[in-house]
């Protein structure tokens, strides 16, 4: 493998990123040059000129080989939290280098979970470094999915084949160009929309903008301490569940719905089993919430539950109400939508609805064939017969996910959190979720945590957001020859 031809991949990317800082220095230099102006102007110069260094040594090349491709990918987004600790660090404030490499991690990882105890003393230029941050993180897992691993051939890794749907499989048929467009159309359009609408339901641009970024790349971010619950605008909250939710669909669907194509959203299985979950889950949540005397009508019960659900299965975790003081079957519901979330394609984490569907149509495969021994049962989804292997892949994903939340658990009560906190902590960091219960609640934030447990909770961030597996390889040295 040539190290070098990946460092100057990477480096692309982190030219990219720099772009984004001096972006975001420029917010702070219209909003009366405040205090993140500089410490967000140097960083964007170190992260530029260390971008620079391997394009101008390392002779470009037109054919890259399957790890130098998978390499690229894992290290850019390793690369990107690195450097996005750079303006925290020398800003200063709540961020030591820690919780500087944790709300780097967070972001760029559209985890949206936060060490910040008060966001709102973080001037606007660093605000806006934070909704960047999470908005290239939720376009890059995308980007790399549809342009990278296609070059690198269709009977790869595991990682390519779990993650991305049959439509986005289909995607592998277009031009480079036209990815980019799909993408292009969906992620920007998407956001610009929401930006609009926000805007004209109350909020000012500034807040607009950034809450639609964070909406999109399904992060959570906010520029607000009680987060979207500030507002208390069932407008704001009823254009961000449309956001979110459309976010969670796979890219590829919205785009072939909004061109007319006939694979779209209303053909989709995935996408109906996808809404039915968040329908009957704030369904249930909003009786149980009623029946406990929660809220004093089914109409408050049925806005907070349906918000809240969207949010968490979303993988955003925006907040409108303290989900601590919820009943434990709404907490149930809740930390079920953390662990499957939405689909594939999407910028979303979690298990995926997919893999769900496929598990709940194996369990039904496997219970035929214990009836009729000789009966040949082909699984489907969308249409499609899953191969055997890939199905094996599916539920090997679903195991190790589970062990790492438990992994995750034991780190956490090992340092002294209480096992709340620590369980949904991890379900909430390996999702991409951000808020869990306990300690680190809906309104609440990650700042009390031990330092081990946020390098543990860090780690469980990048391994959701690289698909387990894209992380882990890199740690197998054979794998380096």
């Amino acid at each position: 493998m040539r190290v070098d031809v990946v460092l100057r991949y990477v480096g692309v990317v982190m030219l990219f990123i720099a772009l984004f800082m001096l972006l975001s220095a420029g917010i702070a230099y219209v909003s009366s040059m405040d205090s993140s102006f500089y410490p967000l102007l140097l960083s964007a110069l170190l992260t530029a000129l260390l971008g620079a260094f391997p394009l101008i040594f390392v002779e470009k090349k037109e054919q890259i080989t399957n790890k130098e491709g998978f390499c690229i990918v894992v290290g850019s987004w390793l690369v990107a939290c690195l450097v996005g600790m750079f303006p925290y660090l020398i800003w200063g404030g709540e961020f030591s280098l820690v919780n500087a490499w944790f709300e780097s991690v967070s972001g760029f990882t559209t985890t949206g979970a936060t060490i910040l105890r008060d966001i709102e003393v973080l001037p606007r230029g660093m605000q806006f470094w934070r909704m960047a941050s999470t908005w290239i993180g939720g376009m890059g897992v995308v980007m790399f999915a549809l342009l990278i691993l296609p070059s690198m051939g269709r009977n790869k890794m595991t990682l390519s084949n779990v993650e991305l749907s049959t439509l986005a499989k289909d995607n592998y048929r277009y031009r480079t160009q036209i990815i980019v467009q799909i993408l292009l159309v969906v992620y920007v359009g998407l956001t610009f929309l929401s930006t609009v609408l926000l805007k004209l339901a109350g909020m000012n641009w500034f807040d607009a903008i950034c809450h639609a970024m964070s909406a999109c790349a399904t992060s959570g971010f906010s520029t607000k301490n009680a987060s979207v619950g500030f507002y208390n605008s069932p407008m704001i909250e009823t254009i961000l569940i449309f956001t979110m939710t459309t976010a969670g669909i796979h890219f590829g669907l919205i785009y072939a719905t909004v061109t007319g194509k006939r694979n779209n959203i209303f053909r989709s299985e995935v996408t109906r089993y996808y809404l039915g979950m968040l329908l009957a889950g704030a369904l249930l949540i909003t009786v149980s919430l009623f029946a406990a005397g929660i809220y004093p009508t089914l109409t408050s019960s049925f806005r907070h539950a349906l918000f809240q659900f969207v949010s968490l299965v979303t993988t955003t975790g925006f907040a409108t109400a303290d989900t601590n003081v919820w009943t434990p079957l709404a907490i149930i519901i809740l930390l079920f939508g953390s662990i499957v979330c939405a689909s594939a394609g999407s910028t979303a984490g979690g298990v995926k609805i997919n893999r769900l569907v496929l598990a709940g149509k194996m369990i039904r495969t496997r219970l035929r064939q214990q009836q009729h021994p000789n009966a040949i049962i082909r699984i489907k989804l969308d249409g499609i017969i899953q191969e055997n292997e890939f199905l094996h892949s599916v539920m090997i994903f679903i195991v190790t996910y589970l062990m790492l939340i438990l992994a995750g658990t034991v780190v956490g009560t090992a340092f002294g959190v209480d096992l709340m906190t620590s369980f949904s902590g991890s379900v909430a960091s390996i999702g991409n979720v951000g808020p869990g219960f306990g300690e680190v609640y809906s309104l609440g934030n990650y700042a009390g945590l031990p330092f081990m447990v946020k390098l543990s909770n860090s780690m469980l961030m990048l391994l959701g957001r690289l698909e387990i597996f894209g992380l882990i390889q890199l740690f197998f040295i054979k794998w380096w020859r």
